[in-house]
């Protein structure tokens, strides 16, 4: 099992990046269910761009993106809009924190 830790520094603007295991392009795709398994979330919808993954991610009612980009080898969560995914976006990361 991947070790998923957090980096809530962006939380004030709706993202949480999210620090993992080493992967490339193509082994995301493990990771990222991996993740999404782990926080009890369902994928809704999957796109792969050149370098970036993009995943709409449905957690407890409230649907976030889920992006990676494979050059820098960044994941990172994003709400779509408000205050309400804000505040879920904290909870996610405490649940990542401990």
């Amino acid at each position: 099992m991947a070790e998923f830790t957090v980096d809530s520094a962006l939380l004030s603007q709706g993202k949480l990046l999210i620090h993992t295991p080493t992967w490339d392009f193509d082994s995301f795709a493990a990771i990222g269910e991996e993740l999404v398994t782990l926080l009890s979330a369902t994928v809704k919808e999957r796109q792969m761009d050149a370098d970036l993954h993009t995943w709409l991610v449905d957690f407890e009612g409230s649907l976030l993106l889920l992006k990676a980009e494979h050059y820098s080898e960044t994941i990172w969560l994003e709400t779509l809009s408000g205050d309400e995914d804000q505040a879920v976006i904290r909870f996610i990361a405490t649940l990542l924190a401990g």
